[in-house]
């Protein structure tokens, strides 16, 4: 009886077994996606606006990001910039995009903007940072929505550099 229950528990191990391994899923398949989806990364566009009512010009100013069409960068999430305008108001300062919150989310930039002349044709390029950032990079362009507001239209994507 024993040697009966034996055999049957056998049996029903190597069914599992070998059901397991010619599942279409395996292991062997799953590493072969990941592989491809990690040499494809994300990219797009997108489109930020930030308020910036107490930025002066100064080194550690701040603007506040309101809205964002990229789920990464958050509403309420912070510009910091590193220096201040010049005397010209020629901004040229690397900033950092700072997530509420908690944990380690942040993404590291470098703007180049005349204030005198908002119009689009100058802004910021971000090349990775921290947490859902590390493989960020960005380029974008920064122009005037009214009073106090800016926007930030740009391309982004999220993989390793070439």
């Amino acid at each position: 009886m024993i040697r009966r229950q034996l055999v049957i528990a056998t049996g029903i191990i190597a069914s599992v077994v070998i059901t397991a391994c010619s599942d279409t899923t395996g292991p062997k398949q799953l590493a072969t996606e990941a592989l491809s989806s990690a040499s494809f990364p994300r990219s797009g566009t997108f489109h930020v606006e930030k308020e910036c009512s107490t930025y002066t010009g100064q080194a550690g100013d701040i603007c506040t990001i309101t809205s964002s069409t990229l789920k990464e960068i958050e509403p309420g999430s912070r510009v910091i910039y590193a220096s201040g305008a010049s005397s010209e108001g020629i901004l040229d300062t690397d900033v950092v995009l700072d997530l509420p919150g908690p944990g380690n989310n942040a993404a590291f930039g470098h703007c180049t903007v005349d204030l005198n002349k908002i119009d689009g044709t100058t802004g910021c390029v971000f090349s990775g940072g921290t947490g859902k950032f590390t493989w960020f990079h960005a380029s974008v362009a920064l122009s005037v929505v009214g009073g106090a507001v800016l926007a930030w239209d740009g391309t982004y994507s999220f993989g390793p550099s070439d």
